[in-house]
């Protein structure tokens, strides 16, 4: 066993928006701060095959449900947030607020300090734009999202957002791992921890694999942002029970349709949105890259539909799951799908069934389920503080897992200002 004698400030486990936002904030006011990440640092590149080895391996970064739904997140530097769609939806103020959790002065940081506010008309693509229309002549109450994009450097025509920006143009949780860098934080990436060390009800440090050995390295705060699905894990072998149940994973699925009109399929996805919260739906344009869109098409049993990509439209309707499910001693999501959600799922099939058609779109049919964002796995009022603390003395979370109440929508600003709060109570705390 390796055993790093270096003493850190402040060990950042994971390096999605919540662990980038952590040590990028500490290691700026001269905090020796240390990220340890699962994945690689490698540049991103754009690619199918890039984007394939870090969402698509089976037990590590994608998995199966018992309704064959897949769920996939990233394992790299950055997280998830080098394969989103950069949209930044609004946290969920109020709601979090009843659970003791007030972030509004920290969100409105966080829109200053990141790209941030809806695409130039330019930007938009054709099915956005398709779709901000139709839904506006239903009477939808749709809009522009706003993006985290920097807009100088986006490309119209262009469908690599899901593949991972090569242009910098879509800003990641990898900005901020950068800065840390810059400001002198350590990082170890390859780096798979399984647990923190405790002495005397106290987190005094992490033990983690690298390059096949076990290794320890100890710091004064340990924050955990491993994600929805990493960081009950690595509480679980930490000593803290009841993590990993109840949890939520905002299930989803496209409706494609053919519209003549269109003449490309490529474009930013998620250029407007209809969030209709008494309902629990979200429904939003969701251009694909051509090899994501037929890997939908042989997963649904559609395989005459692999070769029509220019004229179709996907509209993604994503919904308000509730708490359920657990993980598995390995990390495998068993969680089922209950009647009302699948009621949401079947509703926003219809809504986007309707706004297609109302814009002319034949041959309409619908993808396999998927899911995204799990969270709630390590909530704050049953295994966390208000101030994001376990039991443990010195041991923080801020991920996805925090979140209390149902999102049905992507958490990345909710998370970001999250992290910031943290941010100032340890710098406080210190």
């Amino acid at each position: 066993m390796t055993k790093i004698t270096d003493s850190y400030d402040v060990i950042v486990v994971g390096s999605g928006p919540g662990g980038a936002t952590i040590s990028r904030e500490l290691s700026a006011q001269g905090k020796k701060t240390l990220i340890l990440e699962w994945g690689n640092y490698k540049a991103v590149t754009g690619s199918f095959l890039g984007m394939a080895k870090e969402l698509f391996v089976l037990g590590k970064s994608l998995y199966i449900t018992k309704n064959l739904l897949g769920m996939v997140r990233g394992i790299t530097t950055g997280g998830s947030t080098i394969y989103y769609c950069a949209t930044a939806f609004d946290a969920p103020l109020d709601r979090l607020k009843k659970h003791g959790i007030d972030i509004k002065a920290e969100v409105d940081e966080i829109t200053h300090m990141v790209p941030f506010g809806p695409l130039k008309d330019e930007l938009i693509s054709q099915a956005g734009k398709l779709f901000l229309e139709s839904a506006k002549e239903l009477g939808y109450p749709v809009q522009k999202a706003n993006k985290f994009i920097y807009q100088d450097k986006c490309l119209a025509n262009c469908d690599l957002c899901l593949l991972g920006c090569p242009h910098g143009a879509k800003w990641t949780a990898r900005n901020w791992v950068d800065d840390s860098v810059g400001n002198g934080a350590e990082i170890i990436n390859n780096a798979k921890v399984s647990k923190v060390i405790i002495e005397n009800n106290k987190a005094v440090g992490v033990e983690f694999k690298h390059k096949k050995k076990t290794v320890k390295v100890y710091g004064k705060k340990i924050v955990i942002a491993a994600g929805g699905l990493g960081s009950p894990m690595i509480l679980r072998n930490s000593g803290i029970s009841g993590v990993g149940y109840n949890f939520i994973f905002d299930p989803l699925w496209y409706t494609m349709g053919k519209v003549d009109s269109i003449t490309s399929g490529k474009g930013v996805a998620m250029c407007g949105v209809i969030d209709l919260e008494e309902e629990g739906i979200t429904l939003t344009d969701h251009n694909l890259p051509r090899l994501t869109k037929a890997i939908f098409d042989l997963q649904g049993f559609k395989p005459h539909k692999l070769f029509s990509y220019n004229n179709i439209v996907p509209i993604m309707a994503k919904v308000r799951d509730g708490f359920s499910g657990r993980l598995g001693k390995n990390g495998w999501v068993w969680k089922d799908l209950s009647k009302s959600d699948w009621h949401k799922l079947n509703a926003g099939y219809e809504h986007s069934k309707k706004i297609l058609e109302n814009a002319g779109a034949t041959s309409i049919y619908k993808t396999p389920l998927l899911a995204a964002h799990p969270g709630g796995t390590v909530k704050v009022g049953e295994h966390l503080d208000t101030d994001l603390k376990t039991k443990y003395d010195n041991l923080y979370v801020c991920d996805a897992s925090a979140i209390p109440c149902e999102l049905g929508l992507p958490p990345t600003l909710t998370i970001l200002a999250m992290a910031k709060r943290l941010s100032k109570h340890l710098l406080e705390n210190d």
